[in-house]
């Protein structure tokens, strides 16, 4: 098991705010993917933004966040724009 700020882009905050909405280990948020993980930490965090939502992908692709290609962050937009 792997902890969560091992991982890109995860600092204790985000780490925290994962563990709060179950997501405890680097394995875990991996396999429940950024999206689902956004999902979560959005129903209890109302404000978190896009921003959240490529740092959790840049984490699962141990990348930073605003090296995620375009493609992926317009992907990640269109989706975080369906949830309003």
């Amino acid at each position: 098991m792997t902890e969560l700020t091992s991982m890109q882009n995860i600092g204790r905050e985000m780490a925290s705010k994962l563990k709060s909405v179950g997501i405890t280990t680097a394995e875990e948020l991996i396999e429940l993917g950024a999206r689902d993980a956004f999902c979560r930490l959005k129903e209890k965090y109302p404000n978190v933004c896009l921003v959240h939502l490529y740092t959790l992908e840049g984490a699962i692709q141990n990348i930073e966040f605003n090296n995620l290609p375009e493609k992926t962050k317009a992907n990640l937009k269109a989706f975080s724009d369906s949830l309003k």
